[in-house]
């Protein structure tokens, strides 16, 4: 405790001093500013990362799948036939029976761009449809060179298999594989 050192008589203890030393504890926060201050920058990571194209095995396809493919004019058609973005809910229930766990197939062009297919598959989740296949070509193995990813053990080629499907399933969010 803290007491004054001035005394006034012989017989009485010494007065306390009801104030808090708050200089330790201000050079405390300066040091720990300083140290978060260095570490902030050097815990963001910036590094450039060209991802690998997709080479995880296909996915069994349906009896009767059901294809929405995104055209490269970002029209929608269900199967062959062209479908309005409106009209997706009812025409996706007529299609699939009315079971909202059939499995969609979605394909969209190559140059369609990430912000449009995020719009496809909100209105996919806004129909009821949660699970979705994203539909691409199947990518050669890394380092593979052409003619070594041509030839395969079972003798398919990239067009035998091509159009296979990537599942991307979830429950609010569809997750996307690069």
């Amino acid at each position: 405790m803290a007491g004054s050192l001035n005394r006034r008589s012989e017989g009485e203890d010494l007065e306390e001093a009801h104030e808090i030393n708050v200089t330790p504890f201000i050079d405390v926060m300066l040091v720990l500013l300083i140290i978060f201050m260095i570490a902030a920058p050097l815990a963001t990571v910036d590094v450039p990362v060209d991802l690998p194209g997709s080479n995880a095995q296909p996915a069994p396809r349906a009896a009767e799948p059901v294809y929405l493919t995104l055209q490269k004019d970002l029209g929608l058609a269900l199967g062959d036939a062209p479908v309005a973005r409106e009209g997706l809910g009812p025409a996706l229930d007529a299609a699939a029976g009315g079971d909202r766990e059939t499995r969609i197939y979605l394909r969209a062009d190559e140059s369609v761009g990430y912000g449009a297919l995020m719009e496809v598959m909100n209105l996919l989740r806004a129909a009821g449809y949660l699970k979705i296949a994203l539909v691409g070509l199947e990518a050669a193995p890394l380092g593979a060179t052409p003619e070594t990813a041509a030839g395969t053990s079972s003798g398919a080629t990239a067009e035998a298999t091509a159009g296979a499907p990537l599942e991307a399933t979830g429950g609010a969010a569809p997750a996307l594989r690069p």
